[in-house]
């Protein structure tokens, strides 16, 4: 440590080195989170002007729209940055405020799934005293907690990152400032924030994929035997969810977990596309394109306004 410099500027090697590629990605990214806000923004004006989706389930998706454009805004504005100056210098303190915004968003995002799966799971199984348990106060009691925990959450990741001393070149091998990208560049002793890493996904992460998941193994047997009308209904209110459920999951999974994940970084750059930057674009696009009282509700829109 005596004889090493310390580091106040990290380095993203970014998507590619190549200038003559920097414009078009540049474009395309400019796109790609343009048409993000513009999706999810709609979604939230839709739910808020139109009295059809103003239910507890399109709250959470509401909720979820406006997550997505947090989450989306976290990476893709820092990214596009990059790609304009060329430059890819972020000091640490930026990029552990970064980080801590990411986590905050992303356990967001998984803990409001876990809530929209309990929804369905009283939709579906309890539909007589539906809107006993869902009322206004206990939808916003949910999202709040759901808030405060992402909150301190990432704040425990983020105390123990400042302790750490930054002394080597290596540049952080991603766009953004990831949690285990930046362990992986420090010259402390990370033992203490890999353990909590470890500690935290396996308690908070694992607990929130079965309140995901278990839900729907009680919505599936109540489906079956339901007539072959209801079933349908039931299987399309469920379907959005469950594919934005495993966009998410299976992006982030892939991302951190795959085969030779420390070592493929052209792979992982492309998984981090996806969670990253995709995942919120797609999210407005699945629930509109698969639900008849959105798209009812977009028709209206579109028609007044021409």
């Amino acid at each position: 440590m005596e004889n090493q410099t310390v580091l106040y500027m990290l380095v993203f090697s970014g998507l590619s080195d190549l200038p003559s590629l920097q414009l078009p990605l540049f474009l395309v990214f400019l796109l790609v989170y343009l048409m993000t806000l513009t999706g999810n923004l709609l979604i939230v004006l839709l739910i808020c002007t139109d009295s059809h989706l103003q239910t507890p389930m399109y709250f959470f998706l509401g909720t979820l729209a406006c997550l997505d454009m947090g989450y989306s805004s976290v990476t893709t504005p820092r990214m596009l940055f990059d790609f304009h100056t060329q430059k890819r210098l972020i000091s640490i303190q930026a990029c552990i405020t970064q980080i801590y915004f990411l986590v905050f968003f992303a356990s967001s995002e998984i803990s409001l799934l876990a809530v929209m799966s309990y929804d369905r799971y009283v939709a579906i199984c309890h539909p007589l005293h539906y809107t006993q348990i869902m009322h206004w106060k206990a939808c916003v009691l949910l999202v709040l907690g759901v808030l405060m925990f992402s909150m301190l959450y990432p704040l425990v990741h983020v105390l123990f990152l400042l302790k750490l001393t930054f002394c080597t070149l290596y540049p952080l091998q991603s766009f953004f400032c990831d949690l285990p990208q930046l362990l992986l560049v420090s010259c402390s002793d990370t033992f203490i924030n890999g353990l909590l890493l470890f500690i935290f996904a396996i308690l908070f992460g694992g607990g929130i994929f079965a309140l995901t998941f278990c839900p729907y193994i009680i919505i599936l047997n109540t489906i079956m035997k339901m007539s072959k009308a209801m079933r349908s209904k039931a299987f399309s209110t469920c379907s959005s969810h469950l594919t934005v459920v495993f966009i998410f999951y299976g992006t982030i999974f892939f991302s951190y977990f795959h085969p030779n994940a420390k070592t493929n970084s052209a792979v992982d750059k492309v998984a981090s596309i996806f969670y990253t930057v995709l995942t919120p674009l797609v999210n407005p696009l699945i629930y509109s394109l698969r639900n008849k009282i959105v798209k009812i509700a977009l028709k209206k829109v579109v028609c007044s306004v021409l």
